[in-house]
């Protein structure tokens, strides 16, 4: 069971306590993104390409198809709720009209997430007393963890590809952590705005944990733009965890536009991080673990002084001999002429006996 949680980890981040996992967090293969950030000190690289094929018209041209990459950056260094990325693309099109192709850089995207809220719930592995609390579904779960993201598109792109201004991307990011093998990811989108191609989406990911490396996932995205028609996209595929610090995957998604589905698109890629998550106050050695050498001596002394606190107290007082009452000038007192009386009286008592 603790390796399915890991697994779910891996590919959306199913972090109940923090935003830091042991393994890798990774975004792709889907196009959804969790409320979770990284962890500090952690710079993590998510790259991958892609094939689209296309007969709707975009912008000017009408595009037969398009392939290219994508490369997303992350990185926390304050907070640990608090995550900044950056979204790029390069990508080639196939035109239908001259000049036939058009290639560069279509998107560079600077942002920051933020947790707002992190969801916290029942460990009912811990119910010993009834089978039915235990396997009952916990209703608190159906609360989300709630993240905010704000980004910047830039302008700074390839000619062909370039916007009429830089403008503003913000969306509201919901996880809701159904039981130890089965997250459910929503997001809320407004991109484009400060311009005229102003557009509106959401998404809903749903990603199963079927053992300890393997997961999957199903897609459902729905875009909204006054120029264009509507556009719904539903997508699928496998991430697959090659070590804690790489990941894997392969996905694919088609188009509904006006009851057909004139596009599909696939991708291939992985994910890898450098963690440096854990401060250095440890050394490593063939041996093991060793901690600064002044550090050692300081914590030896304490251990001893602990020790010999305790030895002491468990030692026990020896009864201190009575004294006895006798007055300052050394003459008996009134109870020792007392104890002197009984004591000659008893001798008297034995040598009656004897007689």
């Amino acid at each position: 069971m603790k390796k399915i949680i890991i697994t779910l980890l891996f590919f959306y981040s199913f972090s109940l306590t923090a935003q830091y996992t042991n393994i890798i967090n990774s975004k792709r293969p889907g196009f959804s993104e969790s409320p979770y950030g990284v962890g500090t000190k952690v710079f993590q690289m998510e790259a991958g390409g892609f094939y689209q094929n296309n007969t709707l018209a975009d912008r000017v041209f009408a595009t037969n198809s398009n392939y290219g990459a994508n490369l997303f950056l992350r990185y926390s260094a304050f907070l640990e709720k608090l995550e900044i990325n950056l979204d790029t693309r390069y990508q080639k099109d196939n035109l239908s009209i001259s000049p036939y192709s058009i290639s560069g850089f279509s998107r560079l995207t600077l942002g920051a997430k933020y947790l707002i809220y992190n969801a916290t719930y029942k460990d009912k592995s811990k119910e010993i007393r009834s089978w039915k609390k235990r396997h009952a579904f916990d209703w608190s779960r159906l609360v989300p963890s709630v993240g905010a993201y704000i980004g910047w598109n830039s302008n700074f792109l390839t000619t062909t590809y370039k916007q009429e201004n830089s403008s503003i991307k913000a969306a509201v990011l919901l996880q809701n952590d159904i039981n130890e093998r089965f997250v459910i990811l929503t997001n809320l989108m407004v991109d484009n705005i400060l311009l005229d191609q102003l557009s509106y989406s959401y998404i809903l990911t749903s990603t199963l944990a079927i053992n300890d490396k393997l997961s999957v996932f199903f897609e459902h995205q729905g875009i909204f733009n006054k120029l264009r028609d509507n556009e719904y996209q539903f997508g699928g595929g496998f991430a697959y965890l090659a070590s804690k610090d790489i990941q894997l995957d392969i996905s694919a998604r088609t188009s509904m536009i006006d009851q057909e589905f004139p596009t599909y698109y696939l991708s291939l890629g992985g994910s890898w991080r450098l963690d440096k998550h854990q401060k250095k106050l440890k050394e490593t050695t063939l041996e093991g673990t060793k901690e600064p050498f002044l550090k050692r001596i300081f914590k030896k002394k304490k251990h001893k002084k602990k020790k010999l606190h305790n030895i002491k107290a468990k030692k026990r007082k020896k009864p201190k001999a009575k004294k006895s009452r006798k007055s300052k000038k050394g003459t008996p007192t009134f109870f020792d002429k007392k104890k002197k009386k009984k004591k000659k009286r008893k001798r008297r008592k034995k040598q009656d006996k004897d007689n």
